[in-house]
């Protein structure tokens, strides 16, 4: 896990580490990163996706621990969300994300829109 790495991938690395739902300081998930990464750059990379909502946080000693807001389903829906809450017409995402749904996957969401 070298420094190169691109902030989503950093990102989403963390979160593979933070998948179990227990949380952990910066410095356990940079142990469990591997120990390459800078302790800051590891701690900047959980606040950053605090402050984005997706990960809670509580004070532990000096420090604080962080864990996901949700599981990997509601991580996924709510990166889509913010994916419609940036782009410039969200009609359009959305049409074009529909347009492009599989059979089984618009049949999933068509039950879902009834309920």
């Amino acid at each position: 896990m070298g420094e190169g790495r691109g902030r989503g991938e950093l990102e989403s690395a963390v979160l593979e580490v933070l998948r179990t739902g227990a949380a952990m300081t910066p410095g356990e998930v940079r142990a469990a990163l591997g120990d390459e990464l800078a302790y800051t750059t590891v701690m900047t990379t959980l606040a950053r996706l605090h402050a984005k909502g997706i990960l809670a946080r509580e004070r532990r000693g000096r420090a604080f621990a962080y864990r996901p807001v949700s599981d990997d389903a509601g991580l996924a829906a709510l990166r889509m969300r913010r994916v419609l809450d940036d782009g410039p017409d969200r009609d359009t995402v959305l049409s074009r994300f529909v347009d492009d749904l599989s059979d089984d996957d618009e049949a999933v969401l068509r039950r879902l829109l009834g309920e």
